[in-house]
């Protein structure tokens, strides 16, 4: 009697066991939905496969009975297959069908193309239909005057589909607003023009076609706020003089330093023509004592040489002006 109670739960379990498995292979659940929601799959080839292939019927078949009721033929395999690529179809289905009910035009390829480009095409249709507006951060742009304008601007763009592929992003939309901003206040001659006419900036910068290979297409530009900011121009002239006075100082320091140079070499000269003065005047007595031994001098000889030296100093002295002789004295 235990050995067959112990049979019993072994089939019990066995049975448990082999249900779950077949349920989990051949979901009927699903299959019953999508029977009477109008979507034609097989047990065998489409969910038992679909397992198989490790993609979730469920996923699939809801998505597709989606598409089926809001009157959109979509192939399962293709929907296996973006799913495997690694694809949100329940994005690519929601997509799908606004744009449909919005006339864009928009195929499954296209749909598929763009979410697997990393771009959420759910949210570019949104876009498509309804219109975003991008605020750019505050730029500043000097007129021709030197006064400086910060200017802030709002973009309002659509999604193009057509170009969500390769397009570029919103980044490029406002650097290109930014530049074409800061373009038309620096040609304008006075900051007072822009002031006067915000509306110059908008017009401009719109005609310059800066949707041009983005994945978007620009309805407006409205200039938010214009402030007025420093005045650049003078802030350049008062930068230009301190630099031309610091290079008049440096000059001015160079030719002094030389002037100094020259004086020290003039100096130094002087000294050593004074030195070779005092040489040639130690020879003197020498000369003197020499002549006297020669016998080529006699004492009055020397006594009218004292004489006339005397004669000349004193020459010399009467010469002079009253403050040298003072600071001589």
């Amino acid at each position: 009697m235990e050995a067959l109670t112990g049979l019993s739960i072994v089939i019990i379990i066995a049975v448990v066991l082999f249900l779950f498995l077949f349920l989990y292979f051949v979901p009927l659940g699903l299959f019953i939905t999508a029977y009477f929601s109008g979507v034609k799959v097989k047990i065998v080839r489409d969910l038992i496969g679909m397992r198989l292939r490790k993609v979730p019927p469920v996923l699939v078949v809801r998505n597709m009975i989606t598409a089926t009721k809001a009157g959109l033929t979509i192939d399962q395999a293709k929907l296996e297959a973006h799913y495997l690529a690694g694809g949100n179809i329940t994005k690519v289905i929601n997509a799908l069908i606004s744009a449909d009910k919005a006339n864009l035009g928009l195929t499954f390829e296209r749909a598929t193309a763009i979410d697997l480009a990393g771009r959420d095409v759910l949210e570019a249709v949104k876009m498509s239909v309804v219109p975003k507006v991008i605020e750019t951060p505050m730029v500043s742009a000097v007129a021709k005057d030197g006064i400086q304008l910060k200017a802030m601007a709002r973009v309002t763009v659509r999604a193009n589909i057509e170009r969500l592929v390769g397009g570029a992003g919103e980044a490029t939309i406002l650097a290109r607003v930014g530049e074409g901003i800061v373009s038309t206040i620096g040609s304008s001659e006075s900051h007072k023009e822009v002031l006067e006419n915000p509306d110059k900036i908008s017009k401009s910068v719109l005609s310059k076609g800066l949707d041009s290979g983005t994945a978007f297409e620009i309805l407006s530009i409205d200039i938010a706020d214009v402030d007025i900011g420093q005045n650049i121009g003078a802030i350049l002239q008062t930068d230009q003089a301190e630099a031309d006075l610091k290079v008049a100082r440096a000059k001015a320091e160079e030719r002094r330093a030389a002037a100094v140079a020259t004086e020290q070499e003039n100096i130094a000269e002087v000294s050593k023509q004074r030195a070779k003065v005092v040489e040639a005047e130690a020879e003197v007595p020498r000369a003197i004592a020499d002549a006297f031994r020669n016998g080529k001098l006699g004492v009055m000889d020397y006594y009218n040489l004292k004489n006339i030296q005397a004669d000349t100093d004193m020459r010399t002295s009467i010469a002079q002006p009253e403050e040298k002789k003072k600071s001589d004295g």
